[in-house]
């Protein structure tokens, strides 16, 4: 990461950066400058991760997996910590499952998480790349996490990550419905759903958090997708929205909408 305005002790529990780690980092480029219209610059991390960027500003990360990684090929969402020892601590207490860090890096610290069901998402102390309402403007749209039962989630999480704590910044969550709905102040930052299965054929609705990236025309991007290698998992429109769900030509999923935030 590059330093920003940001700390991630401002924006607590919120999501704050996504990443995606794949076999192929310049298949991956071509892919997601050509479907998203993204350019790419190198980092201080060395030449295996690479900054997404828009409008010169970064958006997210893709880095090289080590071949010798057998590991799904994803997206990451990563959650604003003040303190990764504890967050990690916290995760562990809880029944969830830590696979990478806390690691060090110039300006922060991050780790490598699982949830109760096995949802993997990662925390992140220090800087962030850019200021966040800036981030938040460009990518992603926003969450959505598909769990066994999103009120136990909503715990896990909270406990985790100081939701709903009365912290100066924190996130607050509120239930309608069957989902709960994570606020940052008026904004919607991400939406957590029942009903996943966890030996589910269908990728789309296994425990897991998906990322939802803002375009002008899904149409137009479900076809650059397909033309460079990807596929078109579903496809839903409405008078309100239209969206879909992809999977780039390593596997990993996302979903593209013309609705910038959930209503």
């Amino acid at each position: 990461m590059v330093s920003g305005e940001t700390s991630s002790s401002d924006v607590l529990g919120a999501p704050c950066w996504v990443s995606l780690m794949t076999r192929d980092l310049k298949s991956a480029q071509d892919f997601y400058g050509a479907v998203l219209g993204w350019r790419f610059r190198r980092t201080r991390l060395g030449d295996d991760f690479t900054l997404a960027l828009v409008d010169d500003a970064p958006v997210a990360g893709i880095g090289a997996l080590a071949p010798s990684l057998q590991v799904a090929v994803a997206w990451t969402s990563y959650f604003a910590v003040d303190d990764a020892d504890r967050a990690v601590s916290r995760i562990r207490e809880r029944s969830g499952t830590v696979a990478v860090g806390p690691l060090t890096f110039p300006v922060g610290r991050g780790a490598l998480a699982a949830d109760r069901d096995g949802a993997t998402f990662g925390i992140w102390e220090g800087r962030l790349p850019v200021d966040w309402p800036i981030w938040r403007r460009r990518t992603p749209a926003w969450l959505h996490l598909r769990t066994r039962d999103a009120l136990d989630a909503a715990i896990f999480y909270g406990e985790v990550l100081d939701w709903a704590t009365g912290r100066p910044g924190c996130c607050e969550p509120d239930y309608e419905g069957e989902e709960v709905v994570l606020y940052g102040g008026s904004q919607v930052l991400a939406r957590l759903s029942s009903g996943a299965v966890g030996a589910a054929p269908d990728p789309r609705i296994r425990p897991g958090w998906h990322v939802h990236f803002p375009v002008a025309d899904v149409a137009a991007t479900v076809r650059a997708a397909r033309e460079h290698g990807g596929v078109a998992l579903h496809e839903h429109c409405t008078k309100e929205k239209s969206e879909a769900t992809l999977r780039d030509p390593d596997g990993a999923l996302f979903t593209v909408t013309t609705r910038s935030f959930p209503s």
